[in-house]
């Protein structure tokens, strides 16, 4: 996405003045980020830097001490269940999978916003069209699953709602990088082949870079830098703090 078009067309998800605390601790400082239709967002930023809270702020499980989030102009409900209902799915840090249940169940839990039996069942074949992996376990158990299969399984239940913007927390962590690959590889034809709006904060900044359109750099609960992916990825301040330096 160009400039011009992020000035001349509407955010999808946007964000302004997002603070949340726990107790004392300010996690995030009036943080501010727009999600543009069919793009992906990265946020990157260390261990404790308010990625995942940024991202459990909009999914409404953690309050919001201030701020506005917005979806095509409209407040985002400040419930998980509604905010899923709104048309925004979170795949979470650590996977989460429903091990008790099987594959497919896992997906069903997923589509609980769909009402229509035959939706369901297309959003199934989609799944399993990206994650054939998926569909030779549809009788497994979740808990039975490699990582990476979970994380496969994890982006796929988030997808069964048909959400409008799809969020990510941490996608690569605990995985193989054969995996972490594998992974990007498909987030890519997500975005491309549906259309799909992303935003995904991810500690694997090199990776984030390269997968997104565009990135915001957090540190300590603020957003200090933003800008266009490519570029950040050779700015030498970022290659120093998140990319181990310089490359030849």
């Amino acid at each position: 996405m160009t400039d011009n078009a992020a000035d001349t067309r509407k955010p999808l998800l946007s964000i302004r003045g997002l603070s949340v605390n726990y107790g004392a601790i300010r996690a995030l400082k009036g943080a501010d980020l727009d999600v543009y239709p069919g793009e992906i967002v990265a946020v990157i930023g260390a261990n404790g830097a308010g990625k995942s809270t940024l991202m459990n702020a909009v999914m409404g499980d953690v309050p919001r001490a201030a701020g506005q989030i917005t979806l095509d102009g409209k407040p985002l409900p400040t419930r998980s269940f509604q905010v899923v209902a709104a048309g925004v799915c979170l795949s979470p840090e650590g996977r989460k999978v429903f091990a008790p249940l099987t594959v497919r169940e896992n997906l069903e839990m997923g589509a609980f916003p769909l009402k229509d039996r035959n939706e369901v069942a297309r959003q199934m074949t989609d799944v399993f069209t990206l994650f054939p992996r998926l569909e030779e376990r549809t009788s497994q158990y979740a808990g039975t699953l490699s990582g990476g299969e979970q994380q496969m399984l994890a982006i796929g239940r988030a997808l069964m709602a048909k959400p409008r913007v799809l969020l990510l927390d941490e996608p690569s962590l605990g995985l193989a990088p054969i995996i972490i690959s594998e992974i990007f590889k498909e987030l890519t034809k997500i975005n491309r082949t549906l259309g799909m709006t992303i935003l995904i904060v991810e500690q694997n900044a090199r990776k984030a870079l390269l997968l997104s359109h565009r990135a915001y750099v957090l540190q300590t609960g603020s957003i200090t830098m933003e800008g266009d992916s490519k570029e950040l990825l050779h700015n030498p301040e970022i290659e120093e703090a998140y990319l181990g330096g310089r490359r030849d």
